[in-house]
């Protein structure tokens, strides 16, 4: 009968998964669709991997198998049951996992299993057959992948596996590693796998692979990943993930000779400031230091001899001394001491009191003369002005009042944009959608309709599963553009406005222009004139409801420069 074969063909695949659970052991919630890669030998045993079905959650799931079950697997289940508590996208969820029992691997429920999410996409070895990819690309998802190891690091799980066929390129963007945890795992091993990652993006693989080619920052750091010499390597992912974060600077080379040039003349400056060109003396230890020269002595210049006391009651009037070998009056020999430099410091002292005694003195009577000025300047001024004013109901006074500190104007607003399409903007999401079908209402004229991010549960930071979420508006073309009005029913969400020229992929596409708290009608100013086609309103903070937490956005008006 022509219907024979394909019933023949469905009882043999039924019977093919009935024996493949019989085989790994598992519950009947999970049944067994296809086998998935070559065995794990481990030092504890072998790990199989099956693409399964969650028969009560009606989803694909990745179940992997640990034989012998019991306390040889004890501490593979230990270290899943850490990654379970992991909440990042770049690793794959870990949903349930069992340590078996000891001799029972074939009976429904006696295997070691654990359960993680099944993630759709291409793996990364896959995409790298066809060539090395785009530097933009090599950071963006090296970084997102360092990120979620960095995360479960902190957690104090070391997650190994970090492979080129375990790493998955999602559709909508992200990167996701299977098969987490692997079985056994060290964090210098995890920082190594991520240089090798690096390198491999950088290279390609197959027949076309060459040497790490591409931006040199990247080159160096596939290097320090994988270098085991001491002090020459990475000191953890998290720094991975931070340098990746950075832009690539631009002209390095000059500015760091500017700064070197900037040195140098500070130092040729420095050493101009010495006296007569000379660097300060180093003196020997035990040494005493040089006695400084004295300044040239200044002649009294009164006409015979002072009354005492006149230059101080220890010192004598040069005058009074005898010259000698006819030598002009003041100068003395070199081997003299030098009794008119007393004198010129004494007078200096004198001179020095003097000027002290009439700043102490001058300074209060200085100010007391600005107190009465100030009080007469306001009794005459302000006291009558506001007389006039109580004396003539309703009338202002003529003067102006003093002007503040000057500050840059602010962009003049000018009329509202049209805004031409929008969409949700989620690069950190799990490609589930974000009340995509009600993003019209957030430009649609009403404030009374609004779009609403999901409810998330735990943390008003999306429940600690990714930084935001947010909708792109495109203005149709670039225009000049002041700022953002934005309404909102449930006051309190946190949003930052950013911009870009095209409908970019990542969050650093946009430029950020302005932040703030949103209420019933937030006005968001550019500091800044802003040419841009494209404008994101990223929520980065939710409200509390009843139910966990969420944000809603009424109205989206974008603001031209007058």
């Amino acid at each position: 009968m022509p219907g024979q074969p394909p019933r023949r063909t469905e009882q043999h695949r039924e019977s093919t998964v009935s024996m493949a659970s019989t085989t790994t052991g598992l519950p009947d919630r999970y049944r067994p669709i296809d086998r998935i890669g070559p065995d794990e030998t481990t030092p504890t045993g072998v790990i199989q991997c099956w693409r399964a079905k969650d028969r009560v959650l009606n989803r694909d799931v990745a179940v992997r198998v640990h034989t012998p079950a019991g306390p040889a697997a004890h501490a593979w289940i230990t270290r899943a049951l850490t990654a379970g508590g992991l909440a990042t996208p770049a690793l794959a969820m870990v949903y349930d996992a069992s340590e078996g029992r000891a001799g029972d691997d074939t009976s429904p429920g006696g295997a070691a299993y654990v359960v993680n999410e099944w993630i759709d996409g291409e793996t990364l070895a896959d995409r790298l057959r066809s060539g090395p990819l785009p530097e933009r690309e090599v950071r963006l998802v090296l970084r997102r992948l360092a990120e979620g190891v960095a995360e479960a690091h902190r957690a104090g799980l070391a997650v190994g596996g970090l492979s080129l066929d375990n790493v998955v390129l999602r559709p909508n963007g992200l990167v996701g590693l299977r098969a987490v945890p692997a079985a056994a795992g060290t964090f210098d091993g995890d920082v190594t796998a991520l240089g090798e990652l690096l390198e491999a993006c950088l290279t390609g693989i197959g027949a076309g692979a060459q040497k790490p080619s591409g931006p040199s920052d990247l080159v160096a750091l596939a290097r320090r990943a994988r270098s085991a010499e001491p002090g020459q390597g990475l000191s953890s992912v998290a720094a991975m993930a931070a340098l990746l974060a950075e832009r690539p600077r631009t002209g390095s080379g000059q500015s760091g000779a500017g700064r070197t040039e900037d040195a140098d003349g500070w130092r040729r400056r420095a050493r101009r400031s010495e006296p007569d060109g000379e660097a300060p003396v180093r003196l020997e230890p035990g040494t005493l230091p040089p006695v400084p020269p004295l300044p040239p002595v200044r002649p009294v210049t009164t006409s015979g001899p002072l009354p005492a006391g006149a230059l101080g009651g220890d010192t004598i009037d040069a005058s009074a001394i005898p010259d000698r070998d006819d030598e002009p009056f003041g100068m003395l020999p070199a081997d003299t001491p030098d009794a008119g430099a007393d004198a010129d410091y004494e007078a200096d002292d004198e001179d020095g009191a003097r000027r002290h005694r009439l700043v102490v003195v001058g300074l209060p009577l200085l100010a007391l003369a600005v107190v009465i000025a100030l009080a007469f300047w306001f009794g005459s001024s302000v006291l009558s002005v506001t007389g006039s004013v109580d004396d003539t109901q309703g009338s202002l006074p003529s003067s102006a009042a003093p002007s503040g500190p000057t500050q840059e104007p602010e962009p003049a607003a000018g009329p509202t944009a049209t805004i031409a399409s929008a969409e949700v903007f989620d690069p950190f999401g799990d490609g589930e959608p974000e009340n995509d079908d009600d993003v019209p209402l957030s430009f649609d004229g009403d404030p009374a309709t609004s779009w609403s991010t999901l409810v998330y549960r735990g943390s008003p930071a999306f429940g600690n599963l990714k930084p935001g979420v947010g909708i792109l508006y495109d203005l149709g073309d670039s225009q000049p553009l002041s700022g953002v009005t934005i309404s909102s029913p449930v006051p309190g969400a946190t949003v930052e406005v950013r911009t870009g020229e095209g409908a970019g992929q990542a969050l650093e596409d946009f430029e950020p222009a302005a932040d703030g708290t949103l209420g019933e009608s937030t006005e968001l100013t550019f500091g800044d004139e802003v040419t841009a086609r494209y404008v994101l309103v990223w929520v980065t903070g939710l409200v509390d409801v009843s139910d966990g937490f969420s944000a809603q956005i009424g109205e989206v008006e974008v603001r031209t420069a007058g």
